[in-house]
């Protein structure tokens, strides 16, 4: 029996399957879609559908450099003991290897990627079969040159930073660059610079301050003129709480961290700047389930 594109559409509109998973179904039965489901399910495959609408915002994040290539990718589960297990940890290693050599265009490309014959989505479904909990690879960047990566609290924060040097090979230059992505870890840049800043969202800031000193007595009555100057001035701070370069140093607060790479490069006697980061945290953004055991329990007397 042959089947179109339109029948594999449908299949995944029922089971909730991957597409690749729904036509290998049809091929299997000869297009029957009854039988299709059936496979699915013995598979273990329509199971997974069935709980992937199930929250997944646990899991791990893992930063990590395969010599001039550097990856961070987070990949949740629905629990912390999942996470924490020795299959699951394997799973994001191998996937984060994956990310690094085959450098895929998206979360779609990389679960189509494959080593040794098996793709990532196998590779997660196998683990799926193992710990029986929805898995889902969430995101991932991938940067090539010299990369420093962190990993901070097993896996809830992980930081890779990009930067241009000739001093890769440097220990000082290293422990330097562990001190910059430990410092994204710690205190959450937005921007690399002040000067990165989009002009909207530095117009957006000065409105608030200006608005803000309307409300004070004490400025309400200063000309527009003086005003716009002192909100020149006091946007700096804003430059230092969100721009990683103008914040203070959490190891040293006598500098800022583009005064500690500058000392730094010095020492070293080797030209040093970042040029891009990126910080992941795990469940970040997620909207996480939250149950109520009395109402649960009341539930199920009833």
């Amino acid at each position: 029996m042959a089947f179109t594109a339109k029948d594999v559409q449908a299949l995944r509109e029922k089971t909730g399957c991957g597409m690749m998973d729904c036509k290998k179904a049809l091929v299997e039965t000869d297009g029957d879609m009854d039988a299709a489901i059936e496979f699915l399910r013995e598979k273990g495959l329509a199971q997974q559908a069935k709980k992937a609408s199930r929250i997944a915002a646990e899991g791990l994040v893992l930063a990590a450099a395969y010599g001039d290539v550097g990856v961070v990718v987070e990949i949740n589960s629905e629990t912390d003991f999942v996470a924490n297990s020795d299959t699951f940890k394997e799973l994001v290693g191998k996937v984060a290897k994956v990310i690094a050599d085959q450098n895929p265009a998206d979360v779609d490309a990389l679960l189509a990627c494959s080593e040794n014959g098996v793709t990532v989505a196998d590779m997660i479904q196998e683990v799926f079969l193992a710990v029986r909990e929805n898995i889902k690879v969430r995101r991932f960047e991938r940067y090539e040159g010299v990369v420093s990566t962190y990993v901070h609290a097993g896996g809830k924060i992980g930081v890779m930073v990009k930067f241009d040097t000739a001093a890769a090979d440097n220990d000082t230059f290293k422990e330097m660059a562990k001190d910059v992505a430990m410092q994204i870890a710690a205190v959450n840049p937005q921007y690399l610079s002040k000067d990165t800043v989009p002009a909207d969202v530095v117009e957006h800031e000065k409105s608030i301050l200006v608005a803000q000193m309307k409300e004070d007595p004490k400025m309400a009555n200063k000309p527009e003129q003086v005003l716009g100057k002192i909100v020149e001035g006091r946007i700096g701070k804003f430059f230092s709480e969100t721009c990683l370069l103008q914040q203070e140093f959490v190891k040293d607060g006598d500098y800022t961290v583009e005064k500690y790479i500058a000392a730094k490069a010095k020492e070293i006697g080797s030209d040093i700047s970042v040029a891009s980061f990126v910080r992941f945290e795990k469940g970040e953004g997620i909207e996480k389930r939250v149950d109520n055991f009395a109402d649960e329990v009341a539930s199920m007397i009833k």
